[in-house]
């Protein structure tokens, strides 16, 4: 659903790769059916090397770190609602990242228009 959602939102774009680890979620047909259907490239970690997926680590280090309350939350709803809210108004619109020269992704993909 979050595939799809970020998908849609983004206008259906073009030239996208999905990159994962091999979990059983990320190579199941439905799933690589569900990619292939929407023209994204399927990218995997190489099995046992944690570096291929550097990045996703650093994000979800981020998330945790930055965001989720030390006392968790009161049940999945709130959960899921305060995590859409880190991704698409936080990370996304004020977060600064190094790796864009301290600029928000926002920011850098408007820079590529």
């Amino acid at each position: 659903r979050a595939l799809k959602m970020a998908f849609e939102s983004r206008g259906r774009p073009e030239n996208l790769m999905f990159h994962s680890d091999q979990g059983c979620h990320y190579s199941s047909k439905v799933f690589r059916e569900t990619l292939a259907d929407m023209r994204i490239k399927q990218s995997m970690s190489r099995r046992g090397n944690c570096w291929d997926n550097a990045p996703m680590e650093r994000f979800f280090g981020s998330l945790k770190s930055e965001w989720i309350p030390k006392v968790g939350y009161r049940n999945e709803d709130e959960a899921s609602s305060d995590v859409l809210r880190y991704l698409t108004h936080y990370y996304n619109r004020i977060r600064l990242h190094s790796h864009n020269g301290y600029r928000t992704p926002v920011d850098m993909e408007a820079l590529a228009a």
